[in-house]
């Protein structure tokens, strides 16, 4: 079980990351341009770069806590979180037409939640 807490945290790390560094770094145009982004364009630069920057921590704190044995109580408490964002992320596909992204954010937030289950239960970091 603990190596599917891993797995599961490193997917997540990976799925943070990559809607991350995409948030932070690509042009508001371009993701507006991308299946599943349109919703960029009604939104602030600064809050599609803020959830950027919300997701790039994610990433390091589903992950960096538990490597290095310093603070890992905040493995589950990051999933928590990405659970969370993923609620808000449901309903913002849903407000725009895009019930397949919700259904992924779905599955995204399942998978947060067996990790936060996991490591707050029977098999902490």
């Amino acid at each position: 079980m603990d190596l599917a807490l891993w797995i599961a945290a490193g997917l997540l790390a990976v799925v943070a990351l990559t809607g991350g560094v995409s948030k932070v770094f690509v042009r508001r145009e371009k993701l507006a341009a991308a299946p599943g982004g349109e919703w960029t364009a009604d939104a602030a630069p600064g809050f599609v770069k803020g959830l950027g920057a919300l997701e790039l921590l994610a990433a390091l704190g589903l992950v960096l806590p538990a490597v290095t044995g310093i603070a890992p109580a905040l493995v589950p408490v990051t999933a928590v979180c990405w659970v969370l964002l993923m609620v808000g992320a449901m309903i913002t596909h849903v407000r725009h037409g895009s019930a397949a992204f919700a259904l992924l954010n779905l599955a995204y937030l399942a998978v947060a939640a067996f990790v936060a289950w996991g490591r707050f239960g029977p098999f902490p970091a």
